[in-house]
């Protein structure tokens, strides 16, 4: 079996420049700032996936009962 290349360098997903994959503390980030601008947006719910409101029959009573 193979193993699976690692690459030199990766795309930030915040700012998209390239940053060094190997010994890079805030991989897959660029730096400490793309990752807390990242964390910022999940805090503050900018990060959602479409979905369709759940019909009444579908949603779960035992919720309630807590």
């Amino acid at each position: 079996m193979s193993e699976i290349p690692v690459p030199k360098q990766v795309n930030c997903p915040r700012c998209r420049q390239l940053s060094p994959w190997t010994g890079n503390p805030y991989r897959p980030f660029c730096s400490e700032r793309c990752r807390l601008i990242d964390l910022g947006a999940w805090a503050n719910e900018d990060y959602a996936l479409p979905a369709h409101p759940a019909l009444p029959s579908e949603q779960d009573d035992t919720l309630d009962e807590r």
